[in-house]
């Protein structure tokens, strides 16, 4: 090729050695401060081919590697606005070569000019040039900056970030594929860590988003339940954003699950994120705004919050109609689509795939969709004691009432256990604040939640009697009566009556009728209060109602079109029960206004503002385009509303009732995890129902009439259907909320009440070997069961508890395990060595003798790689007999060993081939350790040759062993004859299982070899290795010799059919299965 210049001119003529004809070919204008290079290409291009030079080299001319940048994206959409297909990320078969495509890989281009068209590359360029952010762009995001850092200062009305927010870490969580079933399973379980690994996995809020290991963090999963704080910690995450914390993301965008509401499809993309998240400001150039979010997709974070349960992103990950997906893609801000479909295109990345999304739910329910999406999956952890004593401190300014707070709640063990749950502690908070001594204090979560619901209504009462007060005052100082626009309700007209009679007769001379005034006026005081009482009933009646409703759709929302009136509408704003959002519908002007509205009364966010504005008057909400949406401020004060209703409604019959109790009977495949908010409103239900006689009278200002009545019906129909428990049919999940129902029965404010009938009934019931396996134990559950076996020790009974995959704190597990009548108990290894050490730290002989002999792991399933590190390091204490080298306390005590060590008889290894080999090393390290093992299941744990050596030395030291199943393991002729020696010398070997390896001839003839001198075997499976009749021959030969040997299964495809006939016929022992 010739021709080149250096200044290359328009038209650029190209000769080839076998024509003196020039090819003229026009190249587009080149900058002259790029660096281009010359390469080859491997073979002619398919796409253009040049009849005069096919059999000679071809070039291009492509760009040099382009110096580093400090933040890179991939190119803009192809079309404006719109989002490129997958498809576009890879170029057309054959249209550049290897050669030119790995050049190419390095080239980092500014986005494309509508009038040229741009061939992609291969391969999608992992570190692209970004051109410099446009500085209107780069003013949006300092105001939205600033938007935030204002929007996200409260917590709640009356509590600031600032003041009262309390960093909690989050726990990284696992899933978990049993080893054995990996191919059967297709839910996937959140693994249940011990306090130590939660402990060792704990991140704080500025680690979220940080790479971990391999994997990035591209799809976030914050679990938590109701109460624990997932909003509250977004809060944070935006405000460090503000503050320049964090420098990963220019964009962050909220979007709450109540948009779900908003069906119209008149949305798009750009005003999904730019008018309708709840972070956004106003945007005065959104069409720059917006394609840079689409040039830089990985500086985008998306937060998705406010959605109930997993379920409601199950149902926004189905897979969307093909038709939609196109239309997605082409033009995404085409406003025809409506906010569901917006969402799912997002979470099922077929809009801005390159985002970041964090996405907060509760745990419960099933997520295989979202599982199978998440990056990384997180769970807020609660509150410490310490965190709880520095919340109290911050809430209450005053030091003396502070000092007061923290002694009042540290004499109610109950109450200090539930501020492990943020939402609960300030529940607390609000009734320690009004407590005047802490006998008064509640003693159960119905106690509290009814203190709170009376506190709320006296603050309303009391703040009414102010108000019309003032207003009294007003119309005797004028001489005229208040004018009735000014009194809102019969209850202020009331009052204004009763004020005006009482000014009234202060002016009359004569005794005898100023007498006659007062009776009057005290008269109609008597009715005022007796009607505002019945109008309090009446509108929570109405609250109730709608409570109910809301939980058996398992929404916080109330529902749009069921009329709510003005007066419960008001009742449940100046209360705080409820909140007013808005959702924003159209983009906020140059003010911060939707356009064509001056003012707006909002608390978005659920009162992120900080006010909750308290509207005695007008209470309609006004009409200024957005969608305003009523919903429950508190998920606890809305399950106990629910349970008033169904406990003293007149319009739930006696069926509905026992139809919401419960513990319902049926078959156990078709019990689904109750939602929480169900199962709080069935154990208020109980609570409620056998509440104190201290209770009776705040209960009854909230129930109809009559009370009574209602009260012994539905306690006896309760008390029916626990009677009619069979607790041993019950999961560990079912018991350990008969635990709460019963406490919340048995217990009240004072303990000289207390009901035991339910409790004793309860702890008669409970079965001897009580499990809670797999069920996560807070410090609240852990209280009532320790409340419920006390009251059994109290009758004579011993229990068994399996606390194992409970997720159970160490103080709780003390609690637990110090009980008179624990008999036994499991937990994870690493919380129970580390209960030991703290008990030998602080000399408490007694329990650390108990802690240890109690203690047992018999039999023991491996399922997580921690366990066998946990293990190991028990059978070191086994060992050596002392918990530490640098402690001599417990050498007494562990003189013999660990007992549990010496019992464990089974161990199960159920990692799976992709883990397992993870684990091994280890396993091989402790096993010598087990000299009375009788039971080892390695069963698809992929050992292989090496492994079977491994294997090999430590059988020498398990004489006990009696199972050894070695099935599905990649074991070859090597390891078998490295196994064969150590296998003749176990003295108890009853059965044997090599089932789907990979034994040839070789090594199935030195297995038949030592076959005559395993004198205990009785049962060899050698099924579906690579022997052939060679192979076969020789253990048929070996089998004449061993009598005790009942069955030898060693069929496979290699083995002739005749030959293992014939070896049938010849020994009955044979078996093909």
């Amino acid at each position: 090729m010739t021709g080149l210049c250096t200044t290359p001119p328009k038209i650029l003529h190209v000769y080839s050695p076998q024509s003196a004809t020039p090819i003229p070919i026009q190249f587009i204008t080149i900058p002259d401060n790029s660096g281009y290079q010359l390469v080859r290409l491997a073979s002619p291009p398919p796409v253009i081919r040049l009849s005069n030079t096919a059999a000679n080299p071809t070039y291009i001319l492509v760009p040099a590697t382009s110096p580093p940048c400090q933040r890179q994206v991939p190119p803009l959409s192809p079309v404006g606005g719109a989002v490129a297909p997958v498809l576009m990320s890879s170029s057309p078969p054959g249209s550049l070569s290897d050669s030119a495509s790995k050049a190419m890989s390095t080239f980092c281009a500014s986005p494309p000019s509508p009038s040229y068209e741009i061939s992609p590359c291969k391969e999608s360029p992992q570190s692209p040039t970004v051109v410099d952010i446009p500085q209107g762009v780069k003013d949006y995001i300092q105001e939205a900056k600033a938007h935030v850092l204002q929007a996200c200062q409260h917590m709640e009305p009356g509590l600031s970030m600032t003041s009262h927010y309390i960093e909690v870490q989050v726990s990284q969580r696992e899933i978990l594929r049993s080893g054995k079933t990996a191919n059967k399973c297709l839910d996937k379980e959140l693994v249940i860590t011990g306090d130590i690994d939660r402990q060792k996995s704990a991140l704080s809020p500025n680690q979220i988003f940080q790479s971990n290991g391999d994997r990035s963090r591209r799809c976030i999963l914050l679990l938590g339940n109701a109460g624990m704080g997932k909003t509250t910690l977004i809060k944070k995450l935006c405000l460090d954003w503000s503050r320049d914390c964090s420098h990963q993301f220019d964009f962050v965008f909220l979007l709450d699950g109540k948009g779900l509401t908003l069906t119209e499809p008149v949305h798009s993309l750009q005003s999904l994120l730019l008018d309708l998240s709840s972070l956004a400001p106003c945007c005065k150039d959104p069409e720059a705004v917006y394609a840079q979010i689409l040039a830089a997709p990985k500086r985008v974070l998306i937060i998705f919050d406010g959605f109930d349960e997993l379920r409601d992103y199950e149902t926004l990950l189905q897979t969307l109609e093909k038709d939609l997906v196109t239309s997605l893609q082409k033009d995404s801000k085409a406003q025809t689509f409506t906010v569901r479909q917006l969402y799912s295109a997002i979470l099922q990345r077929v809009l801005i795939p390159g985002c970041t999304l964090l996405l907060s739910t509760r745990p419960r329910g099933t997520a295989n969709q979202l599982l199978r999406r998440a990056d990384s999956l997180l769970e807020v952890r609660g509150f410490s004691p310490t965190n709880v004593e520095v919340y109290l401190s911050q809430y209450f300014t005053d030091s003396a009432l502070r000092a007061s707070a923290l002694d009042c709640l540290k004499g109610s063990c109950y109450l200090h256990l539930l501020c492990w749950n943020p939402g609960l502690c300030r529940l607390v908070c609000t009734v320690l604040e009004r407590c005047k001594s802490p006998d008064l204090l509640p003693r159960t979560l119905t106690g509290l939640c009814r203190q709170v619901l009376s506190l709320k209504m006296e603050k309303d009462r009391g703040s009414a009697q102010s108000h019309d007060e003032n207003q009294a005052q007003i119309s005797t100082q004028s001489g005229q009566e208040t004018p009735t626009e000014t009194v809102k309700g019969s209850r202020e007209r009331r009052f204004s009556t009763s004020k005006r009679a009482k000014s009234t007769s202060s002016y009359t001379p004569r005794p005898r009728r100023a007498k006659e005034r007062e009776k009057e006026v005290e008269k109609a005081d008597e009715i005022s209060v007796e009607a505002d009482r019945a109008e309090d009933r009446e509108i929570v009646s109405r609250l109730r109602c709608l409570a109910w409703e809301g939980v058996k759709a398992n929404t916080s929302i109330l529902p749009s079109e069921r009329a709510v009136s003005a007066n419960v509408k008001a009742f449940g704003l100046r209360t705080g029960l409820l909140l007013c959002q808005s959702l924003r519908t159209r983009p906020l002007n140059s003010n911060g206004e939707p356009d064509g509205r001056r003012n707006e009364d909002k608390n978005e966010m659920g009162g992120q503002d900080g006010e909750q504005k308290e509207n005695r008057g007008n209470v309609d909400i006004i009409d200024d385009g957005d969608k305003h949406i009523l919903l429950w401020a508190n998920p606890f004060l809305q399950s106990y509303m629910a349970a008033l209703h169904l406990c003293f409604s007149r319009t739930v019959s006696d069926r509905s009732f026992l139809l919401n109790l419960p513990f319902q009977t049926g078959g156990k495949g078709r019990r689904r995890p109750q939602r929480e908010e169900l199962e709080l409103t069935q154990r208020f239900v109980v609570g409620l129902l056998f509440h104190s006689s201290t209770d009776a009278h705040g209960i009854r200002s909230h129930a109809e009439s009559p009370f009574g009545d209602t009260l012994a019906t539905k306690q006896d129909l309760v008390t029916k259907h626990l009677d009619g428990l069979s607790y041993g049919n019950l999961s560990p999940a079912q018991v350990l909320e008969a635990c709460h129902c019963i406490y919340e029965a048995s217990f009240t404010r004072d303990e000289s009440s207390r009901d035991t009938g339910l409790l004793s009934r309860l702890a008669a019931n409970l079965p001897e070997s009580l499990t809670f396996r797999g069920v996560p134990l807070s410090p609240p559950d852990v209280f009532t069961v320790q409340k419920a076996l006390e009251q059994g020790g109290a009758g004579g009974r011993n229990f068994c508890l399996d606390l194992e995959d409970s997720g159970i704190q160490i103080c709780g597990l003390r609690a637990l395990m110090s009980l008179n009548n624990i008999n036994t108990y499991r937990a994870c290894i690493a919380d129970v060595i580390a209960l030991w050490e703290q008990l030998e730290q602080s000399s408490e002989e007694g329990l650390l003798q108990g802690a240890v002999s109690k203690f047992k792991i018999h039999p023991l399933k491996v399922t997580q790689v921690c366990h066998i590190e946990h293990l190991e390091k028990l059978v070191n204490i086994h060992v050596h007999k002392r918990l530490s080298d640098s402690s001599s306390q417990s050498d007494s005590i562990l003189a013999e060993g660990v007992p549990a060590v010496k019992e464990l008889h089974k161990l199960e290894f159920e990692l799976g081939p992709e883990n397992g080999p993870l684990a091994l090393p280890k396993l091989w390290d402790l096993l010598p350790g087990l000299h009375n093992l009788q039971h080892l299941d390695l069963e698809n744990s992929k050992i292989g040759d090496q492994g079977a050596e491994k294997l090999a030395d430590a059988l020498v030291s398990l004489c006990s062993l009696e199972i050894l199943n070695l099935s599905q393991n990649c074991i070859g002729d090597q390891g078998v004859k490295k196994l064969a020696l150590p296998l003749k010398d176990l003295p108890r070997l009853l059965c044997l299982s090599l089932y789907s390896n990979v034994i040839s001839d070789e090594g199935a003839e030195s297995l038949a070899a030592v076959l005559p001198h395993m004198a205990s075997l009785t049962d060899l499976d050698v099924k579906y290795n690579k022997f052939t009749d060679v192979g076969a021959q020789s253990f048929g030969d070996s089998l004449r010799k061993c009598r005790k040997i009942k069955s030898l299964r060693m069929w496979n495809q290699c083995i002739p059919y005749r030959v293992f006939e014939r070896l049938q016929q010849q020994d009955g022992r044979i078996l093909w299965h």
